[in-house]
């Protein structure tokens, strides 16, 4: 079989994008596809050369093409493919939801984000290499089904396969961008609440720390020096300080509770 230089070149080409290209009696279709294997998720490129009904796969070891049979048994080879990542696809779902649920329990687990990372990077490289796979496969699928003999429903199931691993992979990014919309939240919710008691701990100890910043000074003339009862005096001065520091707190949250409490209660209405 006589290819193309520049086709043969891009065959060989193991980061050449999917792409569906004409020759002049022959078709060359390249897919690059993410594959799971024990490293985790990796893209493997398959380059395919179809001549009169005869399907042609490229073996990167040997590099060379080698015959893998009929436009059925190319059919039968990317169909096993494309059902095992559906599973794939379905168990990250399964997965991103089991770390949706912790979220909803009300716990934070410490590695949220490294898990989250890591899906959102897969299923964002399986949508970006299903899309271009699709586009190729598509142009594919137009090129042969005016051809007597080629199975338009089978190889059109196998283009719906495809789609539905773009789509799927789609649903899992929106819901990872949801999930961590919800976790800022989550997130800014507890830092709030930690700031909000801390500042209850600032406005406390701030008229302790003036009453003994003022009466702590190695200055002359200071109130209730020589008096018996100075140190009983001070303590009660500390407390009026205190109450009139944690008034407007104590309003605040009172306001604070009305407003929500006629919220829900309009909302319930």
């Amino acid at each position: 079989m006589k290819i193309d230089a520049l086709l043969l070149e891009d065959i060989e080409n193991a980061s050449h994008p999917s792409h569906f290209e004409m020759g002049e009696d022959y078709a060359v279709l390249i897919l690059r596809l993410p594959e799971m294997t024990e490293r985790g998720l990796d893209i493997v490129s398959y380059a395919f050369v179809v001549e009169n009904g005869l399907c042609y796969r490229f073996d990167r070891k040997a590099k060379r093409l080698e015959t893998s049979g009929t436009l059925e048994d190319m059919y039968e080879f990317l169909d096993t493919k494309t059902e095992r990542l559906i599973k794939d696809m379905q168990r990250y779902h399964f997965e991103i939801e089991q770390l949706e649920e912790t979220l909803y329990d009300g716990s934070l687990p410490k590695d949220f984000m490294a898990r989250w990372i890591a899906y959102k990077k897969d299923v964002s490289l399986i949508h970006r290499l299903m899309f271009h796979a699709s586009l190729a496969f598509e142009l594919f699928v137009r090129y042969h089904k005016k051809q007597e003999g080629f199975q338009a429903l089978a190889f059109a199931d196998l283009m719906e396969h495809m789609g539905r691993i773009r789509d799927l992979a789609k649903a899992a990014m929106d819901k990872l961008d949801n999930l961590y919309d919800f976790y800022r939240a989550k997130v800014d919710e507890r830092m709030n609440r930690n700031m909000y008691w801390l500042t209850i701990i600032s406005a406390i100890f701030l008229p302790l720390t003036l009453v003994t910043g003022f009466f702590g000074m190695n200055t002359g003339g200071l109130p209730y020096t020589d008096d018996p009862h100075g140190t009983v005096k001070v303590v009660i001065i500390s407390l009026l300080l205190e109450v009139l520091f944690l008034i407007p707190f104590i309003l605040m949250n009172m306001q604070k509770t009305r407003k929500f409490r006629l919220r829900f209660k309009k909302h319930s209405e």
